[in-house]
């Protein structure tokens, strides 16, 4: 389940009362997730593998995303490649309203 609570009230605290400025944050933290997952997906050898989950986790802790940190030491720790991992990377893009993250 996306854990949206702190992610929410980091943007928040960031954006203040500036709707446009959330509405702008979420969505580049958007696209900034699905261009990492997209590499991640595309990442065939274990330095590639590790730079994207390395961007992912950082983007993740930036925001407080809780969820989302833990998938990606689940990708640190996992092969490159690795389908599950993959698949719920995409699946969180997609429950949490983010953007859709290309798919190689």
């Amino acid at each position: 389940m996306y854990e949206r609570s702190s992610f929410e009230a980091t943007l928040a605290a960031a954006a203040g009362d500036d709707a446009s400025l959330l509405a702008e944050l979420k969505q580049s933290f958007g696209q900034s997730l699905a261009y990492h997952v997209d590499l991640l997906s595309r990442a065939r050898c274990d330095g590639n593998w590790f730079v994207a989950a390395q961007r992912i986790r950082g983007l993740a802790a930036s925001f407080h995303a809780t969820e989302l940190m833990q998938m990606a030491d689940t990708a640190l720790r996992s092969a490159p490649g690795d389908p599950v991992i993959l698949r719920e990377l995409h699946g969180f893009i997609e429950k949490s309203g983010f953007g859709r993250a290309r798919r190689a």
